[in-house]
């Protein structure tokens, strides 16, 4: 068993002769959990019950400052009944439970939350308080989002008892790369383009032979939930926090092939409902209602609305919520707490300056860009699959101020080779280091005090700030840095900044590809300064600072 899961069992014996409830007592049994990380509260009772799902159980927590959390619990198969929780903040926490079920009511114990010693563990993502288009986490410190797509991560080690070595695997080069959110799919079945037919097996996760329902996806029985798929999905999500990995979890999927059951319907709730009653205790958690929810006639406004509705009723936690689908958070946008967008074109970063105007008070995320770099087998192209231009596409989101996703075409959907950087493999790795320079540059400047710079239409004017640059795209904290995207089209820029206290500027340059920065060094300033890049024709990020 893990650490950071600790499991409380109590016997219930539904007969005349059971023990009474006052009889039942948490103190013989550990009851330490360090804070952000999750406690199973596991509950058995003697007789199987004949509609498990629909009974209600739960408990209340109570905190050290009289915070209050109702957190309801989920069946976890057989005779299992099971509340999780996690501690947002150090002390005792005292909880009572309660249940339609009277034998489950009214049992109460106590945890003492210590502090959270894994330092990847920083408490859930926020909304700057100040800064409403930045996130951060619980404990303050900024959340630069740089997302990875992968849709079917809840596949890799399904059916393997003895761990999930290939989600380790894969997810260890996530995080080694700088990213630290992970698109995901609950469940998704197959896909509707043309793919490989060459791609091994063992990379092959296409349509498997297991739902979320149970019976399988063919012929799905929509009366019972799948809990051998659930559990598995518990290891995942562990993972993903122990690793401090945000899981981005889209918890419907239109596309992919899945045999849903009618919307509103009572296996539809019950579905849906125990998504978010068995993963909000995950602090890493964000809940996405659907990939791409209107594109594909499935369902409308109304039924998002009702769905972001419950997760709001029953998610004790208020975790972030978005909707992978910018037509809907266009015109929901108080509904979510970030907004969401796909977009394609080849004027990205205008296109996406335009869309962070538009939503002065909320972050919004690029999800889908268009740019799905090349592997080694056939699957969805998109419409730029160069590992360099997808790169510069995630920089263009980037300084107009959006937070991103990366797509790699083998890894993001039913083909997923979990080993890329295996040296046994005979294909040209894909780019992941190139993100991991994005994500040092924007630690060692903190994208959470940089703002994108909207310029004139025209460059004539060379008084005041109001172009910042004659070209290149830049971010700036309006305390005397600034950064410029030049692409490698440019010959040079020539920048147009206020008159420093000391009438200088220190210049560094930092290459995208290499993750080498250069020192520039520090000349006087004066209106229509020239700088050129010291890489003849790649695209480069100029950094300036005021002296």
């Amino acid at each position: 068993m893990k650490n950071s899961t600790l499991l409380f069992c109590f016997f219930f014996l539904l007969s005349p002769v059971a023990k009474s409830q006052d009889q039942l007592t948490f103190e013989d049994l550990p009851t330490q959990v360090p804070v952000y990380q999750t406690v199973d509260l596991q509950v058995q009772v003697e007789k199987a019950l004949a509609h498990p799902f629909e009974l209600t159980f739960g408990a209340v927590f109570l905190g050290p400052d009289g915070d209050r959390y109702t957190i309801p619990g989920f069946f976890n198969g057989g005779q299992s009944f099971v509340i999780r929780f996690s501690p947002p903040a150090p002390g005792k926490w005292s909880f009572r439970t309660f249940s339609s079920l009277a034998a489950l009511a009214g049992l109460e114990g106590q945890l003492s939350a210590v502090e959270n010693t894994n330092a990847k563990i920083r408490g859930p993502i926020k909304v700057h308080p100040e800064r409403p288009q930045k996130f951060i986490y619980a404990d303050g410190s900024p959340y630069f989002a740089l997302a990875f797509e992968l849709d079917w991560l809840f596949a890799l080690d399904h059916g393997n008892p003895n761990g999930i070595p290939r989600t380790e695997q894969l997810i260890k080069e996530v995080e080694a790369n700088g990213f630290n959110q992970v698109v995901m799919n609950v469940y998704a079945y197959d896909v509707g383009w043309k793919t490989a037919t060459d791609v091994p097996q063992k990379y092959q996760y296409g349509a498997p032979d297991y739902s979320v329902f149970a019976g399988g996806n063919k012929q799905p029985d929509f009366d019972s939930l799948n809990l051998a798929f659930f559990q598995h999905l518990d290891r995942v999500m562990e993972h993903l926090l122990q690793q401090g990995i945000v899981a981005h979890l889209m918890i419907y999927v239109w596309n992919k092939k899945v045999n849903w059951p009618p919307m509103y319907s009572t296996a539809d709730n019950r579905y849906f409902d125990y998504v978010i009653k068995r993963y909000q205790a995950y602090p890493n958690v964000i809940w996405d209602v659907s990939k791409e929810a209107l594109d594909y006639g499935r369902c409308d406004i109304p039924y998002i609305n009702e769905r972001i509705q419950r997760i709001r009723q029953l998610d004790a936690y208020q975790r972030l919520i978005t909707v992978h689908d910018y037509e809907y958070c266009r015109l929901e946008p108080d509904r979510v707490d970030f907004i969401s967008i796909q977009n394609w074109r080849n004027d990205l970063y205008s296109l996406s300056l335009e869309a962070l105007q538009r939503h002065p008070d909320k972050p919004v995320m690029n999800i889908e860009h268009g740019g799905y770099e090349v592997g080694p087998y056939l699957s969805f192209s998109g419409n730029y699959i160069s590992p360099e231009t997808c790169l510069i596409r995630n920089y263009e989101c980037i300084f107009a101020g959006l937070y991103s996703t990366y797509y790699w075409q083998n890894t993001s959907w039913n083909i997923v080779i979990f080993d890329p950087m295996n040296p046994d493999q005979n294909f040209e790795a894909p780019r992941f280091d190139y993100y991991r320079h994005l994500q040092a540059l924007f630690q060692r400047y903190d994208f959470n005090t940089l703002q994108p710079h909207r310029p004139k239409l025209t460059t004539n004017g060379r008084i005041g700030a109001d172009n910042l640059a004659s070209s290149g795209y830049a971010l700036s904290n309006a305390q005397g840095l600034y950064l410029y995207l030049l692409p490698g089209t440019n010959y040079q820029t020539n920048v147009v900044l206020p008159e420093p206290p000391n009438k200088q500027l220190k210049a560094t340059w930092f290459n995208p590809f290499t993750g080498e920065f250069q020192d520039g060094g520090v000349s006087n300033w004066h209106i229509w300064k020239p700088y050129r890049s010291p890489w003849k024709d790649t695209t480069s990020i100029l950094v300036l600072e005021a002296q």
